[in-house]
């Protein structure tokens, strides 16, 4: 019984991926729809909303904003954002792509408690071989900030006060949860993207990173909705 639910859990993860590949190839050959697809699920209001850690990367030149309305509180929702991250809880999107790349993801289905714990200065991960993003901004229950800031050439931090380097690159991911009166949540993410010095940066950030980055953010929010709902229900039942 217990290899049988594996294998139909696998065949999912399977077909969620190519579900997710499609997609992107879809947003790949719409290049006019990036401006929709950069605003997802968010209000005119949630888009021009001020958020923690907006200060990290003040002169963005590309970036998101995404939302979704969740049937849980920010107290039920909190638990599955503070334990993302690679060899944590994962990020709830496409498994099986990013494990085609190496990234070694596992997604959660259930709250880990040994990574409820996390602080600012805590390493995030993507990939287990890539560069890490560091915890920023935590305001528990209410929002979580991981954020990148170095110089390409040599791989060292800088902060915006200090010279600019001729090559860097300068990235936040932001989530944001909104309490809603009707016991609801709003829960809100936002990538912003600097750089300076790479080859045809530009052109990679709109063309190559965007329907990406759509993809995994929206599969993302729409997972932990699906995760905290039905969490949320069984602890009404």
């Amino acid at each position: 019984m217990a290899d049988g639910k594996s294998k139909l859990k696998k065949l999912s993860e399977i077909t969620e991926g190519i579900a997710g590949a499609v997609g992107i190839a879809i947003a790949f050959v719409t290049p006019f729809l990036r401006p929709r697809r950069a605003r997802w699920g968010a209000t005119e209001a949630e888009v021009c909303r001020s958020l923690p850690g907006d200060d990290l990367v003040p002169h963005h030149k590309w970036g998101y904003t995404h939302a979704v309305t969740i049937r849980a509180s920010a107290a039920e929702i909190w638990p599955w954002l503070v334990q993302i991250g690679q060899g944590r809880g994962g990020f709830y999107s496409y498994e099986w792509l990013e494990n085609l790349i190496g990234c070694n993801m596992h997604n959660a289905d259930h709250i880990i408690q040994e990574f409820q714990h996390l602080k600012v200065g805590d390493e995030i991960r993507h990939h287990p071989k890539l560069h890490s993003y560091e915890v920023a901004v935590i305001e528990p229950g209410q929002a979580l900030v991981i954020h990148t800031r170095a110089d390409t050439q040599n791989g060292n931090t800088f902060e915006l006060t200090d010279n600019i380097p001729e090559k860097y690159t300068n990235t936040s991911y932001i989530w944001f949860l909104d309490g809603l009166d009707d016991g609801t949540t709003r829960l809100i993410s936002r990538g912003r993207y600097d750089y300076r010095g790479l080859r045809n940066a530009l052109s990679l950030g709109h063309f190559l990173l965007e329907p990406i980055a759509f993809a995994t953010s929206r599969k993302m929010l729409l997972g932990i909705k699906q995760r905290a709902e039905a969490a949320s229900k069984r602890g009404n039942e």
